[in-house]
């Protein structure tokens, strides 16, 4: 019995990339703050698409700052639109594949704000941000398969349940818990 093999074309993850990223933003509120009472990064936005052997994404997000001013007797919000670059190194599985063109951009971690304070001069609030990407790219590749010389399988595929098999099956084998 001699073994037989084929090749297929199939599309399959051709290569993956992983990048976490701190970024610092300073941001200018239009008076000065005595302190912070709150951030929230929110709205994240981005695409992706493939560069040479990178993935590029280009994102924004909203980062929403709540502080207090004149000594702590006034509150107001600055809100600033923030927009990113990220360029994701791409580790190949195998150099064999085709059209490899199709990328799919996971958020890991979402845009968090990690830090937020008072710059030194006390004009600006300086907001850490983290965040991380998964992407993969899909392509074309080629699979060998082993297959069956022998032509038809041994099994039935008209498999039919019979008389005696549901004779044995048990009507009430899920307990109503009510009853407990």
């Amino acid at each position: 019995m001699s073994q037989q093999y084929r090749e297929i074309i199939t599309k399959a993850v051709v290569a993956k990339g992983r990048k976490f990223t701190k970024a610092i933003h300073k941001i200018q509120p239009t008076c000065k703050p005595s302190s912070i009472l709150g951030c929230w990064i929110i709205n994240h936005n981005y695409s992706a698409k493939k560069k040479g052997k990178k993935v590029e994404i280009c994102g924004s997000y909203d980062a929403n700052i709540w502080f207090s001013h004149h000594d702590n007797t006034k509150t107001e919000v600055v809100t600033e639109r923030i927009s990113y670059v990220e360029e994701i190194n791409l580790k190949y599985r195998k150099a064999e594949y085709f059209d490899d063109n199709e990328v799919l951009a996971k958020v890991v971690q979402q845009p968090n704000c990690i830090d937020c304070k008072i710059s030194s001069s006390g004009q600006k609030i300086i907001v850490n941000v983290e965040r991380e990407f998964l992407v993969e790219v899909v392509g074309e590749t080629k699979l060998v398969v082993m297959v069956n010389d022998l032509g038809e399988e041994d099994c039935d595929w008209e498999a039919e349940v019979d008389d005696e098999e549901l004779s044995e099956i048990d009507p009430d084998f899920i307990k109503d818990l009510s009853d407990e």
